[in-house]
């Protein structure tokens, strides 16, 4: 009878009786919030990436990314802008770049 008890609870009823979630998930955030962080940054590194190389997978790489880690909630939210701001920057780059050479590929040689 008391293990129906306990399986019928909830996660947040539990820790609203145990007092809350334990102090290491206070102390850093929980989780999502350090995965979001971590898409955040991700975001901001492969948009820049994306300026000099493979800009035509970066740049939607980094968007998808930056969009996800603002979705979750991340403590970074100026490096996920960033991020989302250099991944729409990789695609103008790309754009302009098969405009001019009527190619995806490019070289600084000339």
């Amino acid at each position: 009878m008391e293990l129906a008890a306990i399986r019928r609870r909830t996660l947040p009823q539990a820790l609203k009786e145990q007092g809350g979630p334990p102090p290491a998930l206070k102390e850093q955030g929980g989780p999502p919030s350090r995965d979001a962080d971590g898409m955040a940054i991700a975001a901001f590194v492969l948009g820049l990436l994306g300026l000099l190389v493979m800009n035509l997978v970066l740049g939607p790489l980094a968007i998808v990314l930056s969009s996800l880690s603002l979705l979750y909630g991340t403590k970074r939210r100026g490096r996920a802008l960033l991020g989302l701001a250099l991944g729409v920057a990789d695609l103008a780059v790309l754009l302009g770049l098969v405009l001019a050479d009527h190619t995806v590929s490019w070289s600084l040689g000339g």
